[in-house]
């Protein structure tokens, strides 16, 4: 996605940039539903701007639908707007951006009409040399209407289709000059293709639906539209479908496996719970976080309770094995999105409030421990743990499911510049004072492949470590040091 920013939010939650979803019906049955639903599901992976483009294959060579704009799906999209785009193939995409980004200039998918038709497309992931890029193609009369990475990406293949025999075959030269993180849905007159980066940064999955094929980011979105799980586009894989020879492959670019580098916030945080990437159920991978922290971080207590969504199965896992009971200590308002109106800096300290409340009947006089996936600026774990205190908690522990951030991300998730990063300044003890908790306590790096059975994963933001080389100069945009 690109085009980063981090200005001061009202909560210190990691995003991560989007979610794609794209269907073919080879009976040539009208998808644009079907998408909706399947953005609807990935809503947590984007909400701020979404939409929807879908062409009829047997139509003349540049029919399209497309419609986008800023909000949540079911605020993007009503009935009519749905009835009226017509076509048995389209690509779908759920957008989350930052201050500076968000416009509906940048809205996907982007559809370009050009000499062979037209190509339709959404991009998860991040570039980093989508700068260098640009001003290539740019240097060879490129007019961008955007300023994310995705317009790059289809600029890219269109020119490179007009010197190749297919669309797949233009998409392969494409990505073979892409650095980063990308996992792509490209719609084409008659073709339906996905493409996902060497390493496998950002999910990407493939189900059929009777004669109906779908690709989406996660696999929640696939039960959502009643498809069948097919498999996982592979690290570096090529797929394309159509009527003609169904599901094709090229691995062409696929590297070894000890090489591949899946986001492990995809397994933390980012992915919906009863979703699975790459064969690893994220329940699980949950589950399996919370019991490690309480092997390694034990502390006696009454209840423990995750911080919604992502804590609570990390919770349920400290319940069970340390025997400890699991509750529900906190409500979440489910309304509160992206598009919420963010307080003037004076009344800041009641945001977390709007989003989340304390049940005082559940954690009145009792010593809590308290599960939350991250810590990134700190500004949200000190007013959730003042939450239940003033809600009558006795004591409240804190154990963070996922080791502390101390380098930025390049690859699709905005984990900021050092400065910001408050592990990066402070001691464990030092955060424990500043967020008001009685202890805290990190997941362990070495419990990270444990987690997901020793899939090979990307762990730079914790080790500095990166899979690719990072650029050498902030890719990122306009953030604040």
């Amino acid at each position: 996605m690109g085009d980063f920013s981090f200005k001061d939010t009202p909560w210190d939650d990691l995003h991560e940039e989007c979610g794609v979803f794209a269907m073919y019906d080879f009976d040539g049955g009208d998808v644009a539903s079907s998408i909706y639903y399947g953005l609807f599901a990935l809503q947590h992976r984007g909400q701020e701007s979404c939409g929807i483009a879908v062409s009829d294959t047997n139509g003349p060579k540049r029919n399209y639908a497309l419609h986008k704009d800023m909000g949540l799906v079911n605020e993007v999209f009503d009935q009519d707007i749905l009835e009226g785009m017509h076509g048995d193939i389209g690509v779908g995409h759920t957008r989350y951006s930052t201050a500076g980004s968000s416009c509906r200039e940048n809205a996907q998918p982007l559809v370009l009409s050009y000499v062979k038709g037209i190509l339709g497309m959404a991009h998860n992931g991040n570039l980093i040399n989508a700068e260098e890029l640009r001003d290539e193609l740019s240097m060879t009369g490129a007019i961008f209407q955007t300023t994310i990475d995705s317009e790059t990406i289809a600029y890219l293949i269109a020119r490179e289709r007009l010197n190749s025999a297919s669309v797949e075959e233009a998409v392969a030269k494409a990505c073979d000059k892409l650095k980063g993180a990308y996992s792509l849905v490209v719609m084409s007159p008659r073709k339906l293709i996905a493409a996902r980066d060497p390493q496998g940064f950002r999910p990407l999955c493939i189900g059929k639906r009777d004669n109906v094929y779908v690709i989406a980011s996660e696999t929640c979105a696939l039960d959502t539209v009643g498809a069948t799980y097919v498999r996982d586009v592979e690290p570096g894989e090529i797929v394309t479908i159509s009527p003609d020879f169904g599901i094709k492959s090229d691995k062409s670019r696929c590297i070894p496996k000890e090489d591949h580098a899946r986001c492990i916030f995809e397994y933390i945080y980012f992915a919906r719970t009863d979703s699975s990437f790459d064969g690893k159920s994220v329940y699980e991978a949950r589950i399996k976080a919370g019991r490690f922290l309480a092997q390694d971080s034990p502390v006696e207590a009454d209840l423990v309770v995750g911080v919604p969504e992502s804590g609570n199965a990390a919770a349920q896992g400290y319940s069970l094995e340390s025997g400890i009971p699991y509750g529900t200590a906190f409500i979440k308002n489910s309304y509160v999105g992206r598009t919420f109106i963010k307080p003037k800096q004076a009344s800041r300290e009641s945001s977390v409030q709007v989003k989340l409340n304390a049940l005082k009947e559940v954690v009145k006089g009792k010593r809590i421990i308290m599960i939350d996936d991250s810590i990134v600026r700190g500004t949200t774990s000190d007013r959730i743990v003042k939450m239940l205190r003033d809600a009558g908690a006795t004591e409240v522990h804190v154990r963070i499911s996922s080791p502390p951030f101390l380098w930025p991300c390049y690859f699709g998730t905005d984990v900021p510049c050092r400065e910001q990063l408050i592990a990066y300044n402070h001691t464990v003890e030092e955060i424990c004072e500043i967020i008001g908790a009685d202890s805290l306590a990190y997941l362990g790096f070495d419990r990270l492949s444990q987690m997901v059975d020793g899939l090979e994963i990307c762990h730079g933001c914790f080790d500095g470590k990166y899979p690719i080389a990072p650029p050498t100069t902030d890719i990122r945009g306009d953030y604040e040091k």
